[in-house]
């Protein structure tokens, strides 16, 4: 959650643009030129805006040529990326994000879109979701949590030429239409607007509005070109001399990460929903290793990868707020909160999402020009997309929580087959500061956030100060050193083992070797 967050569409339009642009147009502007992750990471979308003409497939399903980059891919690009730095985190510098540049710069011109590395933007961002994409004008993203997960050069540059060839096989141009039917809008207004023309449970909203770390409601690409993506990423990573098998390392790797987080949330879905219809991840690895070849050679470049990434922010930047356990701190706005019992936590670059079975919240914030009643009743006006009904409060009432003015409201919404309460809860914290959870449950529920709405408070400086990042720490295993030892010192309460072995790409039975080099996560 990022130091300027907003509490409706209309504010954020005039609190981080100035220029009339809703936060809802900014989502769906980003929608309709993102590329696609890898699908089955955190975010998958689909491009509105054509890339460049002239390329085709052919009957093996690979392009026979690529489209080169045109001067409206590269125009409509640079309009998009302030925007999706802006949903990202902002980008990473120093030498960890040169390192990235370059690995991305030398797949990328394999595509055939050009043979200039100047003609792609290559960006680290400040994003603690697993997460890669690409847009047309040459334009490459990759989070630096999904390259700490990553354990060699040529997976980084697997996944980077994935994305791209997602541009180079026009996959945008082709899911146009799809994206069209479906009315791409703001995040939280088309999930309420689905509720209010009774097309959507709450099961089904609220896993689509809180999916985890997803920062764009968009839509995802077909099985097919997924899979294509993964066949171009696999031919790039051959004509650069890298080890094509690395394709599928990286893949199984992101299913490990992905298990492990469903173990740690206790829950049994390991892949988002929202990715239900791309190829599961077992069978992309296999397929992967298959078109590579069992006896692939090339270049790894592990010991230059891991030196590369030696030092990078691990999970969440104090500078955006730290989720841990059940507790938000925000460090820089001085403030925190702690989830219901039995609820997870996932802080994204514009709000935080709190997740559990009997509901859904959101926490942001925002400009606070008037009384909480109208800031209240202006949040949820930004429920829904223009041209629908809209949601309102049947009273709003006002309280004190830990010595802050506070103010909540409740609506009911009815959907075709159940009912769900929205609350809007909100502080103000003075100075024109506002911050506020939207909460969803089933009608008669909304009572579990009850312990959440009084537990944000204030806190001290040195409350502030003893918040630390962690850090992804790159150690020379000596005598003696075995996985579980090595486990033991990552800065983490649970899970230590389980956690070094999927951010090590090991197995619970390896041996580890005096002289090797592993990842670590330490403070």
């Amino acid at each position: 959650m990022k130091r300027t967050i907003t509490n409706s569409a209309k504010s954020r339009a005039k609190v981080n643009e100035g220029k009339g642009m809703t936060m809802a147009s900014r989502r769906l502007r980003a929608a309709t030129l993102i590329g696609t992750s890898l699908g089955f990471v955190a975010l998958g979308s689909a491009a509105c805006v054509p890339a460049a003409s002239g390329g085709s497939v052919g009957s093996t399903g690979m392009p026979t040529t690529s489209a080169s980059i045109s001067q409206a891919d590269k125009a409509e690009g640079a309009k998009a990326h302030p925007q999706l730095l802006e949903e990202f985190g902002g980008s990473v510098s120093g030498p960890q994000a040169a390192y990235v540049e370059s690995v991305g710069k030398t797949i990328a011109v394999q595509s055939g879109l050009s043979n200039a590395r100047g003609d792609f933007t290559v960006t680290l961002l400040n994003s603690p979701v697993n997460n890669a994409f690409a847009i047309p004008g040459g334009y490459v993203y990759v989070t630096r949590q999904l390259t700490a997960l990553m354990n060699n050069e040529a997976e980084l540059a697997g996944v980077l030429g994935h994305e791209v060839g997602h541009v180079a096989a026009r996959h945008a141009a082709k899911r146009q239409q799809a994206a069209q039917r479906n009315q791409i809008i703001g995040v939280l207004g088309s999930i309420l607007s689905g509720v209010l023309l009774g097309d959507s449970s709450f099961g089904q909203f609220g896993q689509k509005l809180f999916s985890q770390g997803s920062q764009l409601l968009t839509l995802k690409y077909s099985r097919s070109q997924e899979l294509e993506a993964d066949n171009l990423g696999i031919t790039y990573l051959k004509r650069a001399g890298y080890d094509p098998r690395a394709m599928a390392t990286v893949l199984e790797s992101l299913a490990r990460q992905n298990a492990l987080e469903a173990q740690l949330r206790g829950t049994s879905n390991q892949v988002p929903e929202w990715a239900s219809t791309h190829p599961d991840p077992a069978s992309r690895v296999r397929d992967a290793l298959n078109r590579a070849g069992s006896n692939a050679t090339g270049l790894t470049n592990r010991d230059r990868f891991l030196t590369g990434v030696d030092g990078l922010v691990y999970g969440d930047d104090p500078k955006q707020g730290v989720v841990e356990g059940s507790k938000f701190t925000h460090p820089v706005l001085r403030f925190a909160f702690e989830a219901p019992d039995g609820f997870y936590m996932v802080n994204g670059s514009s709000a935080v999402s709190i997740n559990g079975q009997s509901g859904k919240a959101q926490f942001s914030g925002g400009k606070l020009s008037g009384s909480l009643e109208t800031y209240i009743q202006t949040v949820f006006s930004g429920l829904t997309d223009s041209g629908q009904a809209k949601i309102a409060p049947s009273s709003v009432e006002r309280t004190t929580v830990n010595g802050i003015p506070a103010a909540y409201g409740v609506a009911r919404v009815q959907s075709s087959n159940s009912s769900v309460d929205v609350v809007v809860f909100a502080y103000d914290f003075g100075n024109g500061q506002a911050y506020h959870f939207v909460t969803i449950a089933q009608a008669g529920g909304a009572g579990v956030f009850n312990p959440m709405f009084r537990s944000l408070k204030r806190i001290s400086a040195s409350e502030a100060g003893s918040v630390k990042p962690r850090l992804l720490d790159v150690v020379t295993v000596k005598s003696g050193d075995t996985v579980r030892s090595l486990s033991q010192r990552m800065a983490y309460s649970d899970a230590q083992l389980e956690r070094f072995l999927v951010l090590n790409g090991l197995q619970s039975n390896a041996t580890l070797t005096p002289g090797q080099k592993v990842k670590i996560v330490t403070y």
